[in-house]
């Protein structure tokens, strides 16, 4: 099962998280049937090339996989764009995963990828750094989103772009939450506290303002924790499939 777990897993990551672009979520919120059929058809494509099924007694759950990720995103469409409803969406993809995996515990052990041992683990950790990273960088995006504009508006704030580089901010919270990701992977989390020192003292000068003090300091310890929170679960899961990392 747990095998079977971890491939729906990055199957969902790929789909969610890397082959979904701007576009077809834009799309998909207005709910216009190309970009909505462009998204559930990457789901069913990489849950096959996750799974590689070689029977066909594997259509069944992937279709049921299809339908439910399809129904799922339908009621999103309905919703406001919030960190709430953001979170409950992706604990309904991963409650229909972990239901599909208990019922068909045998769909890894049936395709093709079954003789290669490592590969459950690894795609485990490739899952979790996909949803430690990207997930996150949306998680954030949505939870800082109230005091963006305050932010703007603020007496002194530089003009939009004027003070930061294009993505600047983006690019730095991937690199931390993966770095994040990979310390606890390795079982050093102690290398957490230096990056919290060294992000701190970079922040410095662009933070002495309280309110953007406050919004450095509720990002940073938002992704800080987002990446925790993906790194061991997903180390967990790849230790219960055979992980050789170092055990705590």
């Amino acid at each position: 099962m747990t095998a079977t777990l971890a491939a729906l897993l990055l199957a969902h990551a790929l789909a969610d998280f890397v082959l979904q672009t701007a576009r077809i979520a834009a799309g998909k919120a207005q709910r216009q049937p190309w970009p909505f059929a462009q998204h559930i058809l990457a789901v069913l494509a990489t849950a096959l090339f996750c799974l590689a099924p070689l029977q066909p007694a594997a259509a069944l759950p992937l279709v049921l996989l299809t339908l439910g990720h399809a129904a799922i995103d339908l009621a999103k469409s309905f919703l406001p764009a919030t960190l709430r409803w953001f979170l409950i969406d992706q604990a309904a993809h991963l409650a229909l995963i972990a239901t599909l995996a208990a019922l068909w515990p045998g769909l890894w052990a049936a395709g093709a990828w079954a003789a290669l041992p490592a590969l459950p683990w690894i795609m485990a950790l490739l899952a979790g750094l996909i949803l430690a990273t990207r997930a996150g960088g949306f998680a954030i995006g949505l939870l800082m989103r109230p005091w963006v504009e305050e932010m703007r508006q603020a007496p002194g704030a530089p003009a939009e772009g004027a003070a930061s580089l294009t993505h600047g901010g983006l690019v730095i919270g991937l690199l931390e939450r993966g770095l994040i990701y990979l310390l606890i992977v390795v079982n050093q989390p102690a290398g957490i506290g230096f990056l919290i020192a060294a992000k701190s003292v970079l922040r410095f000068e662009s933070a002495r303002d309280l309110r953007a003090g406050e919004y450095v300091i509720i990002g940073t310890l938002a992704s800080f924790g987002w990446a925790l929170i993906a790194g061991y679960g997903a180390r967990a899961l790849a230790l219960a499939l055979g992980f050789p990392g170092v055990t705590p």
